[in-house]
C-alpha cells in the first residue's frame, strides 16, 4: 500500500512527456525524474519512498511509464541512455491513459502470438519490458551482495574500484574514523592523479543528507574526493548535500549503479545473449 507516493505508474504518462519537453526533447534518467517532481510537486516523502530497498516508487513507476510510452511510439532512449521524444512524441499533448494502455497491450500480444516458438515468445516479452526487468536481476544482485560477510563486501568494493582504473586502493577498516571505509588513488590521463576516500555502506534503504555531511567532514584535508557506494538509495536531500555548491564534492553510487557496474565489468555476473536470426526474403530475390 502506498504512504506518501500516490501515482501509478500510467499516471507518470502525461507527466513524462510534460518534462522531455521541458528538457528540450531529450535528457537522461535523472533529469526526467527531476523534472517530474518539480511537474507533480512532489514532497521529500513521496520522493523517498521505497519501492523494494534499492529502488524508490518513483524510480521503478517512472520506468514503467517510459516503457509503455516508447512501446506506443511517443519516446526513445539511446545505448547511452538518454530518452528522446520522436516526431509523434513532440506533436502529443494530453494523453489518454487507458488508451495507451491498451494500445500497448494489445500490441504486445500480437507480437507474441506471432512468434514460433516459445523461446521467441519468452524474448519477445523481455524486450518489451527490458528495462522494467532490470530492476530484477539488479535487486537479485543486491540481495546476494548483502548475504556476503563484512569482509568479504569490503574485499568486493576494493575489486571493484580496481577495475575501475583505481590504484592503491586500501580498505582501513577502522572504526570512529568519520565513516572513511577505505581510499584509493584514480589517475586520470595518465597524469592527474586525485586521492579518493570511500566509503562502503550494505545498506537496506535509503543514505540520508546528514550520512553525507559527516563524510564530507571526515574526508577533508585528507582526499581530492570522496566516493560513497551504497547497496541502497540516495534521499534526495543526500544527492543535493553531496553536489552542494561551495562544498567539495562527493560523487555517488546506489544499489542499481553498483549492479550496473558488476555486470558490466562481469564481476560476479554472466549475461547471455539470445541469437536471433531474420530472413532477408527479398535479398534471395535479387541474386
Amino acid at each position: 500500500m502506498d504512504k506518501y507516493f500516490k501515482y501509478k505508474f500510467d499516471d507518470l504518462f502525461n507527466p513524462t512527456l510534460s518534462a522531455l519537453k521541458n528538457l528540450g526533447g531529450s535528457g537522461s534518467i535523472s533529469e526526467i525524474e527531476e523534472e517530474v517532481i518539480q511537474i507533480l510537486n512532489l514532497d521529500e516523502e513521496a520522493i523517498n519512498e521505497i519501492h523494494r530497498e534499492s529502488t524508490t516508487k518513483l524510480s521503478y513507476r517512472l520506468a514503467w511509464a517510459r516503457n509503455y510510452l516508447k512501446r506506443y511510439g511517443l519516446i526513445e532512449n539511446s545505448s547511452r541512455g538518454v530518452w528522446a521524444l520522436t516526431d509523434q512524441g513532440k506533436k502529443s499533448n494530453k494523453l489518454d491513459q487507458e488508451k495507451v494502455k491498451r494500445s500497448v497491450v494489445k500490441k504486445d500480444k500480437q507480437e507474441r502470438l506471432k512468434k514460433e516458438s516459445s523461446a521467441n515468445d519468452a524474448k519477445s516479452l523481455q524486450d518489451n519490458t527490458e528495462e522494467v526487468e532490470e530492476f530484477d536481476w539488479q535487486l537479485e544482485l543486491l540481495d546476494t551482495i548483502k548475504k556476503i560477510k563484512p569482509d568479504q563486501f569490503e574485499r568486493l568494493c576494493q575489486r571493484l574500484l580496481r577495475e575501475l582504473g583505481f590504484v592503491n586502493v586500501e580498505v582501513t577498516g577502522k572504526s570512529n574514523d568519520g565513516g572513511i571505509d577505505g581510499k584509493g588513488i584514480i589517475i586520470i590521463g595518465g597524469v592527474l592523479s586525485f586521492h579518493v576516500v570511500f566509503q562502503a555502506k550494505r545498506y537496506k534503504g535509503s543514505v540520508s543528507s546528514s550520512i553525507v555531511r559527516d563524510f564530507r567532514g571526515a574526508m577533508i584535508g585528507r582526499a581530492d574526493k570522496g566516493l560513497i557506494m551504497t547497496t541502497g538509495s540516495f534521499t534526495r536531500e543526500a544527492k543535493k548535500e553531496a553536489q552542494r555548491d561551495g562544498a567539495t564534492p562527493i560523487d555517488l553510487i546506489d544499489g542499481n549503479d553498483f549492479a550496473e557496474r558488476l555486470k558490466e565489468l562481469k564481476l560476479g555476473v554472466n549475461v547471455e545473449l539470445v541469437e536471433k536470426v531474420s530472413i532477408k526474403k527479398d535479398w534471395f530475390k535479387n541474386i
